[in-house]
């Protein structure tokens, strides 16, 4: 992964992980030690399967940039209906507390794709690679014989 995906992905994840550990440490408070567990088992989940959508997303760039566009849509349709599953599947578990699971859920998913807009308008991404600059090949500054 270049370091410009690094940066944006870490860019990403911490600012998911500090809502997570916030959404843990209230839902502690609220709803006792299975509502912490539904908050970080929550905010795992969208730290992973955003993570791996950046990764697919990145590959598909790199392979197939006329896709890029499409296939990003596609992807982000597909975690938030994936993501909808989850919080459907889990909805009557009693491992830990489904709404602080679900709402942590929400707030992650929602400061993920907010820190990936703010990353990538902040990313300084060059739109055409120039041409690397071979001295051999450079203009001619005497006269031509």
């Amino acid at each position: 992964m270049p370091s410009n995906d690094a940066r944006t992905l870490l860019q990403t994840v911490v600012p998911t992980a500090a809502v997570g550990v916030i959404a843990a440490i209230v839902s502690g408070v609220l709803a006792g030690g299975k509502g912490a567990l539904g908050a970080i088992v929550g905010t795992l989940v969208v730290i992973v399967f955003m993570g791996i959508g950046v990764v697919v997303l990145q590959r598909t760039a790199k392979q197939f940039p006329q896709l890029f566009q499409a296939m990003g849509l596609m992807l982000y349709t597909t975690q938030l209906l994936v993501l909808f599953i989850f919080v459907a599947a889990f909805k009557d578990t009693t491992l830990f507390n489904p709404r602080t699971f679900a709402a942590s859920i929400v707030a992650s998913t929602l400061v993920w794709v907010a820190a990936q807009a703010r990353a990538h308008m902040k990313a300084k991404i060059l739109y055409v690679e120039p041409e690397p600059s071979d001295p051999r090949k450079g203009e001619k500054t005497g006269p031509s014989t």
